[in-house]
């Protein structure tokens, strides 16, 4: 194999390693311009007497910057490439998987607290609808940018060129493994959510729509943090007036981590997983 074919598929187009290389180079000077903006904006808000209430869009504008660059000035594709086409962002698909995603961390907390495994305790007064409101608006930037690093541009390229069983696989570890540095990550934790790398690639594969993906993820988290009042990924969240905490062994409710760290939320997972691919993804091996 000579050095072009190294580079190059036969139809001339670069082959994935590279693009995914290039994309992640852009995509570092993308978020490098984008947090600095942000910072300099906080700043001259701050001076100017003002507090800003959220902070979190840098990365996911700059992943957007990124996917955007590299499917227009290298691959020549659309924004469908990686499922953000017009189509893919039908408000009834939306709402559905929104609802799927809230569901499938509400229905196996709810339970635990009926069990007594969670309990609602009081927390210091505060105003539910200003802490809902930081809390939709840090969220969802923050799935956006998550969703668009990993099952975004990086997953569609790897499909392409090692199928979506392997791509699914690769992207649900390397989505564990990002959240090691969080408060409170075990092997049970990073497990947890590496089987959400699945659910979440499970839902884009199933949808085509990483819009979808995007609705599950920031719903699963919003219940979590706006409803719960509990850790999301272990990062603690506002929580006025009350806060649901373990009662039970961690292995069961996620201890310190939320109760997407618990065996509640993985079988919940791994059912919505089965489902999708008993009715959805078995498609894709014909």
């Amino acid at each position: 194999m000579n050095g072009s074919a190294l580079l190059l598929t036969p139809d001339g187009r670069l082959r994935a390693p590279w693009r995914i290389l290039l994309f992640m180079v852009v995509l570092f000077m993308a978020v490098a311009v984008t947090i600095t903006l942000e910072a300099f904006l906080d700043s001259a808000a701050l001076a100017a007497g003002y507090r800003p209430l959220v902070s979190e869009w840098g990365f996911a504008l700059g992943a957007v910057i990124a996917t955007a660059a590299l499917l227009f000035w290298v691959d020549n594709k659309s924004w469908d490439y990686v499922g953000l086409g017009a189509h893919a962002a039908s408000p009834r698909l939306l709402a559905r998987y929104a609802l799927l995603g809230a569901l499938a961390i509400a229905l196996p907390s709810l339970l635990l607290m009926a069990m007594g495994q969670l309990r609602a305790v009081p927390a210091a007064p505060g105003s539910w609808w200003a802490a809902t409101g930081l809390t939709f608006a840090n969220l969802l930037p923050a799935a956006v940018g998550e969703e668009l690093l990993l099952r975004g541009y990086i997953f569609a390229a790897l499909r392409e060129s090692i199928g979506w069983r392997w791509t699914l696989i690769a992207t649900s570890i390397v989505f564990g493994l990002f959240h090691v540095p969080n408060p409170g990550a075990d092997a049970e934790s990073v497990l947890l959510v590496m089987l959400a790398g699945f659910f979440l690639g499970a839902v884009l594969l199933a949808t085509g729509s990483l819009y979808a993906t995007i609705a599950v993820h920031f719903a699963w988290n919003w219940v979590m943090a706006a409803g719960l009042h509990t850790p999301v990924s272990g990062i603690p969240v506002l929580a006025p007036d009350y806060r649901v905490v373990d009662a039970g062994p961690d292995w069961l409710t996620g201890g310190g981590w939320g109760p997407e760290g618990g065996l509640g939320a993985a079988v919940s997972m791994f059912a919505v997983v089965i489902y999708i691919y008993a009715r959805r993804l078995r498609r894709l091996e014909k």
